[in-house]
């Protein structure tokens, strides 16, 4: 396996584990102003979050950062074709970042009903476009045989592209609700339960239709396979949360997700960046790539720094392991 090949698959590894712990925040954000019935429960929401959301911001940056240093064709392309909704998306995590952070610095109701508005959209936004943004990677765009973007917005806001976004939004909603009940105690720890049983229905309406579409723009056996055994998976962590075994069910929920994103990968392989106007345009991870010495140079930088990062976040996750409720909060 040539290192261009290697630096796809560290690509597509950065983005699924992206959306996979990025996914629950999003999810915990969306449902804040649902299942947080008064203020103590959904400061518990958030402090569900509050130790690891900035860590798992993370995996996009070093994703940007790897796609940029070892695809540049592909990053440039992306982010001048795609230049307004993930500027959306970056205002969006930065509205949600400073929510977090001033939510709680003043007493009065309507200063916390501001920010928890803006953790709303934080959430929202991002859980959506990010739908939008793959689907269109996968579907192909108008590039000019110089990898030069030549539509507009409209040309983003397709059908495929819009179901693709539906349907991360209702994923996000559901590993949200999984991970609220598998964080909490008490009636919230119930209520989360219940919602994501009946979210994920129409999470897996959505998930199946969209994978299903998928697969008649661009597939292969493996993308067929991975498809499939998302599907069940994300079955199988509902079943789970039925049954209140929420650590199943956000196993199922993390595995649906992380396998519908390698679907999405695996098909669009070896194509990063399809054409839809010329296939001279098309970017491949061979015409997109570094050259080999920067790309040798950047395996061993991750080779030495990988470990470190996921041992360290993996620290983070054990050391706020616990349950919370809203006996854990103080009244104000």
């Amino acid at each position: 396996m040539d290192l261009t090949t290697i630096w796809f698959l560290l690509v597509a590894v950065l983005f699924t584990g992206y959306f996979i712990l990025e996914g629950f925040d999003f999810g915990v954000g969306m449902l804040l102003p649902v299942l947080g019935r008064d203020d103590r429960e959904r400061r518990v929401m958030i402090n569900t979050i509050g130790p690891v959301w900035d860590g798992n911001e993370v995996w996009l940056i070093t994703a940007g950062g790897a796609m940029f240093a070892a695809f540049p064709e592909w990053y440039a392309t992306l982010f001048s074709g795609f230049y307004l909704p993930l500027l959306l998306i970056l205002l969006a995590l930065i509205a949600r970042g400073v929510a977090f952070e001033y939510r709680h610095k003043r007493p009065e109701a309507s200063w916390k009903r501001r920010w928890d508005h803006a953790i709303f959209l934080g959430s929202l936004l991002p859980a959506i476009l990010w739908g939008v943004a793959f689907a269109n990677i996968l579907r192909g765009v108008p590039l000019t045989a110089d990898h030069e973007y030549a539509g507009g917005l409209l040309d983003l806001l397709n059908p495929y592209a819009l179901l693709g976004g539906a349907t991360t939004a209702a994923l996000f909603l559901t590993h949200g609700a999984v991970f609220i009940a598998l964080k909490t105690v008490g009636d919230i720890r119930h209520r989360a339960a219940t919602l994501a049983v009946r979210v994920g229905v129409a999470t897996v309406v959505l998930a199946v239709a969209f994978l299903t579409w998928t697969l008649t723009i661009r597939a292969n056996t493996a993308a067929v396979a991975l498809a499939a055994t998302a599907a069940l998976a994300l079955l199988g962590g509902l079943a789970a949360a039925h049954a209140r075994r929420e650590g199943w069910a956000f196993t199922g929920t993390a595995a649906a997700i992380g396998l519908a994103v390698a679907t999405l990968f695996t098909a669009l392989f070896p194509n990063v960046m399809p054409s839809t106007l010329d296939a001279a345009g098309t970017l491949t991870a061979t015409n997109a790539a570094s050259t080999p010495y920067t790309l040798k140079i950047m395996t061993w930088v991750a080779v030495i720094f990988t470990p470190i990062v996921l041992a360290y976040q993996g620290w983070t996750y054990w050391v706020f392991r616990k349950r919370i409720g809203v006996a854990h909060i103080p009244r104000h």
